[in-house]
Protein backbone atom coordinates (compact mmCIF):
# COMPACT_ATOMS: atom_id res chain seq x y z
CA UNK A 1 0.00 0.00 0.00
CA UNK A 2 1.73 3.32 -0.61
CA UNK A 3 0.61 6.50 1.61
CA UNK A 4 1.79 10.07 1.37
CA UNK A 5 2.20 11.70 4.32
CA UNK A 6 1.61 15.74 3.47
CA UNK A 7 2.44 19.06 5.16
CA UNK A 8 1.77 22.35 3.45
CA UNK A 9 2.85 25.87 4.60
CA UNK A 10 0.44 29.29 3.40
CA UNK A 11 0.48 32.47 3.50
CA UNK A 12 -2.70 32.65 6.20
CA UNK A 13 -5.26 30.73 7.82
CA UNK A 14 -7.96 31.33 5.00
CA UNK A 15 -8.25 30.83 1.14
CA UNK A 16 -11.32 32.26 0.89
CA UNK A 17 -9.47 35.66 1.72
CA UNK A 18 -6.94 35.04 -1.08
CA UNK A 19 -4.34 32.89 0.86
CA UNK A 20 -1.97 30.57 -0.75
CA UNK A 21 0.41 27.47 -0.38
CA UNK A 22 3.81 28.40 -0.06
CA UNK A 23 5.20 24.92 0.84
CA UNK A 24 4.51 21.58 0.19
CA UNK A 25 6.38 18.30 1.89
CA UNK A 26 5.17 14.92 1.05
CA UNK A 27 7.12 11.55 2.49
CA UNK A 28 6.53 7.96 0.70
CA UNK A 29 5.28 5.14 2.84
CA UNK A 30 5.06 1.89 1.20
CA UNK A 31 3.82 -0.70 3.13
CA UNK A 32 3.74 1.41 6.53
CA UNK A 33 7.78 1.83 6.23
CA UNK A 34 10.16 5.04 4.51
CA UNK A 35 10.83 4.67 1.20
CA UNK A 36 13.43 7.67 1.79
CA UNK A 37 11.43 8.54 -1.45
CA UNK A 38 10.01 12.53 -0.98
CA UNK A 39 8.39 15.73 -2.66
CA UNK A 40 9.44 19.06 -1.47
CA UNK A 41 8.96 22.31 -2.74
CA UNK A 42 9.05 26.29 -2.10
CA UNK A 43 6.32 28.33 -3.82
CA UNK A 44 5.89 31.67 -4.99
CA UNK A 45 2.10 32.42 -3.86
CA UNK A 46 2.15 35.92 -5.59
CA UNK A 47 1.40 37.69 -2.44
CA UNK A 48 2.61 38.40 0.56
CA UNK A 49 3.26 36.01 3.58
CA UNK A 50 1.17 37.33 6.98
CA UNK A 51 3.31 38.53 9.58
CA UNK A 52 1.22 35.89 11.79
CA UNK A 53 2.49 33.12 9.38
CA UNK A 54 6.11 34.12 9.16
CA UNK A 55 6.11 33.57 12.81
CA UNK A 56 4.95 30.19 12.69
CA UNK A 57 7.03 28.64 9.77
CA UNK A 58 9.99 31.46 9.20
CA UNK A 59 9.25 31.44 5.54
CA UNK A 60 9.68 35.59 4.31
CA UNK A 61 8.90 37.29 1.33
CA UNK A 62 12.22 37.48 -0.13
CA UNK A 63 12.92 34.12 0.30
CA UNK A 64 9.73 33.27 -1.84
CA UNK A 65 10.84 35.80 -4.45
CA UNK A 66 12.37 33.27 -7.02
CA UNK A 67 10.56 30.56 -6.24
CA UNK A 68 8.53 28.59 -8.79
CA UNK A 69 4.30 29.43 -9.11
CA UNK A 70 1.98 26.75 -7.92
CA UNK A 71 0.92 26.40 -11.54
CA UNK A 72 4.71 25.95 -12.91
CA UNK A 73 5.08 22.42 -10.26
CA UNK A 74 1.43 21.22 -10.13
CA UNK A 75 1.83 18.79 -12.64
CA UNK A 76 4.62 17.21 -10.81
CA UNK A 77 2.90 17.56 -7.15
CA UNK A 78 -0.18 15.15 -8.83
CA UNK A 79 2.33 13.04 -10.52
CA UNK A 80 3.66 12.26 -7.36
CA UNK A 81 0.16 11.88 -5.17
CA UNK A 82 -1.86 9.93 -7.35
CA UNK A 83 -3.63 6.83 -5.98
CA UNK A 84 -1.90 7.04 -2.81
CA UNK A 85 -3.32 7.27 0.57
CA UNK A 86 -2.51 10.73 1.88
CA UNK A 87 -2.15 10.76 5.59
CA UNK A 88 -2.99 14.78 7.11
CA UNK A 89 -2.60 16.30 10.02
CA UNK A 90 -5.96 18.18 9.76
CA UNK A 91 -6.36 17.02 6.35
CA UNK A 92 -9.63 19.72 5.67
CA UNK A 93 -7.03 22.62 5.69
CA UNK A 94 -4.46 21.26 3.56
CA UNK A 95 -7.20 19.59 1.22
CA UNK A 96 -9.02 23.02 1.21
CA UNK A 97 -5.80 25.08 0.19
CA UNK A 98 -4.46 22.61 -2.55
CA UNK A 99 -8.07 22.39 -3.84
CA UNK A 100 -8.00 26.45 -3.89
CA UNK A 101 -4.76 26.12 -5.87
CA UNK A 102 -6.24 23.86 -8.62
CA UNK A 103 -9.28 25.48 -8.93
CA UNK A 104 -7.19 28.71 -10.24
CA UNK A 105 -5.80 27.11 -12.62
CA UNK A 106 -8.77 25.92 -14.56
CA UNK A 107 -10.76 23.30 -14.99
CA UNK A 108 -8.21 20.82 -16.30
CA UNK A 109 -6.85 20.11 -12.63
CA UNK A 110 -9.24 17.51 -10.88
CA UNK A 111 -9.53 17.89 -6.49
CA UNK A 112 -7.35 16.25 -4.02
CA UNK A 113 -10.26 13.82 -3.56
CA UNK A 114 -10.63 12.37 -6.81
CA UNK A 115 -6.89 12.21 -7.42
CA UNK A 116 -6.25 10.29 -3.17
CA UNK A 117 -7.94 8.59 -0.84
CA UNK A 118 -7.40 10.84 2.60
CA UNK A 119 -7.06 9.59 5.89
CA UNK A 120 -6.83 12.59 8.33
CA UNK A 121 -4.91 11.99 11.65
CA UNK A 122 -6.83 14.66 13.55
CA UNK A 123 -9.85 12.94 13.49
CA UNK A 124 -8.11 9.81 14.26
CA UNK A 125 -6.39 10.55 17.17
CA UNK A 126 -9.45 12.39 18.39
CA UNK A 127 -11.15 9.11 18.35
CA UNK A 128 -8.78 7.77 20.32
CA UNK A 129 -7.58 10.18 22.56
CA UNK A 130 -10.97 12.19 23.57
CA UNK A 131 -10.85 15.30 25.52
CA UNK A 132 -7.19 15.31 25.19
CA UNK A 133 -4.59 17.69 22.96
CA UNK A 134 -4.12 15.99 19.87
CA UNK A 135 -1.87 18.50 18.00
CA UNK A 136 1.34 17.45 16.25
CA UNK A 137 3.79 18.50 19.00
CA UNK A 138 1.45 16.67 22.11
CA UNK A 139 1.02 13.60 19.92
CA UNK A 140 5.07 13.92 19.48
CA UNK A 141 5.14 14.01 23.46
CA UNK A 142 2.19 11.01 24.17
CA UNK A 143 3.99 9.26 21.36
CA UNK A 144 7.60 9.63 22.53
CA UNK A 145 8.67 11.35 19.34
CA UNK A 146 11.54 13.31 18.91
CA UNK A 147 10.37 16.73 17.38
CA UNK A 148 13.15 19.18 19.66
CA UNK A 149 14.89 19.55 16.68
CA UNK A 150 12.31 22.07 15.06
CA UNK A 151 12.10 25.24 15.86
CA UNK A 152 9.65 26.57 13.16
CA UNK A 153 7.00 24.51 11.40
CA UNK A 154 8.41 22.89 7.92
CA UNK A 155 6.15 21.40 5.35
CA UNK A 156 8.94 18.44 4.66
CA UNK A 157 9.77 18.30 8.24
CA UNK A 158 6.51 18.33 9.83
CA UNK A 159 5.59 15.73 7.44
CA UNK A 160 8.57 13.44 8.58
CA UNK A 161 7.29 13.80 11.79
CA UNK A 162 3.91 12.90 11.07
CA UNK A 163 4.89 10.05 9.36
CA UNK A 164 6.49 8.78 12.65
CA UNK A 165 3.46 9.73 15.10
CA UNK A 166 0.90 7.94 12.49
CA UNK A 167 3.22 4.60 12.31
CA UNK A 168 3.43 4.41 16.21
CA UNK A 169 -0.21 5.64 16.39
CA UNK A 170 -1.38 2.92 14.39
CA UNK A 171 1.03 0.37 16.24
CA UNK A 172 3.88 0.05 13.49
CA UNK A 173 6.69 2.00 15.16
CA UNK A 174 9.26 -0.68 13.84
CA UNK A 175 8.43 0.16 10.07
CA UNK A 176 10.15 3.22 9.99
CA UNK A 177 13.00 1.63 8.90
CA UNK A 178 14.18 1.87 5.74
CA UNK A 179 14.48 -1.53 2.94
CA UNK A 180 12.98 -4.06 5.67
CA UNK A 181 16.09 -3.40 7.98
CA UNK A 182 15.40 -4.82 11.31
CA UNK A 183 16.39 -3.14 14.16
CA UNK A 184 17.81 -4.53 17.89
CA UNK A 185 14.59 -3.27 19.62
CA UNK A 186 12.60 -4.84 17.23
CA UNK A 187 13.96 -8.28 17.16
CA UNK A 188 14.30 -7.90 20.86
CA UNK A 189 10.52 -7.50 20.84
CA UNK A 190 9.96 -10.96 18.88
CA UNK A 191 11.33 -12.23 21.57
CA UNK A 192 9.03 -14.52 24.10
CA UNK A 193 10.90 -13.95 28.03
CA UNK A 194 9.60 -16.43 30.09
CA UNK A 195 9.86 -15.60 33.99
CA UNK A 196 12.09 -17.99 35.57
CA UNK A 197 10.03 -20.88 38.20
CA UNK A 198 12.34 -20.06 40.98
CA UNK A 199 11.49 -16.49 40.97
CA UNK A 200 9.74 -15.41 44.63
CA UNK A 201 6.51 -14.89 44.85
CA UNK A 202 5.20 -11.13 44.09
CA UNK A 203 3.89 -9.62 47.45
CA UNK A 204 0.21 -9.17 47.56
CA UNK A 205 -0.68 -5.21 49.17
CA UNK A 206 -4.30 -5.55 50.17
CA UNK A 207 -6.34 -2.09 51.00
CA UNK A 208 -6.63 -0.60 54.22
CA UNK A 209 -9.98 0.26 55.20
CA UNK A 210 -9.64 3.97 55.00
CA UNK A 211 -8.90 3.16 51.05
CA UNK A 212 -12.07 0.51 50.39
CA UNK A 213 -14.65 3.34 52.12
CA UNK A 214 -12.78 6.05 50.30
CA UNK A 215 -13.48 3.62 46.97
CA UNK A 216 -17.20 2.50 48.02
CA UNK A 217 -18.43 6.42 48.06
CA UNK A 218 -16.88 6.97 45.27
CA UNK A 219 -18.42 4.62 43.86
CA UNK A 220 -21.79 5.55 45.12
CA UNK A 221 -21.25 9.16 43.65
CA UNK A 222 -20.58 7.32 40.26
CA UNK A 223 -23.93 5.49 40.79
CA UNK A 224 -25.79 8.42 42.08
CA UNK A 225 -24.32 10.51 38.63
CA UNK A 226 -25.49 7.96 36.70
CA UNK A 227 -29.16 7.24 37.71
CA UNK A 228 -27.96 4.04 39.36
CA UNK A 229 -26.25 3.05 36.34
CA UNK A 230 -22.44 2.13 38.13
CA UNK A 231 -21.64 -1.22 36.68
CA UNK A 232 -19.19 -2.29 39.30
CA UNK A 233 -21.49 -1.25 42.10
CA UNK A 234 -24.02 -3.68 40.63
CA UNK A 235 -21.15 -6.66 40.12
CA UNK A 236 -19.73 -6.26 43.65
CA UNK A 237 -23.67 -5.97 45.02
CA UNK A 238 -24.83 -9.01 43.36
CA UNK A 239 -21.26 -11.02 44.38
CA UNK A 240 -22.63 -10.02 48.16
CA UNK A 241 -26.03 -11.11 47.39
CA UNK A 242 -24.22 -14.54 46.33
CA UNK A 243 -22.16 -14.76 48.97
Amino acid sequence: MRQIVLDTETTGLEPAQGHRIIEIGCVELLNRQLTGNHYHQYINPGRDVEEGAIEVHGISNEFLADKPRFEDIAQAFIDFIQGAELIIHNAPFDVGFINHEFKLLGKRYPAVESLCTILDTLAMARQKHPGQKNSLDALCKRYEVDNAHRELHGALLDAEILADVYLRMTGGQAALLLGGQESESSAQAQTIWRLSADRPPLAVITASSEELAAHEQRLRAINDASGGECVWLKMTSGASAAD
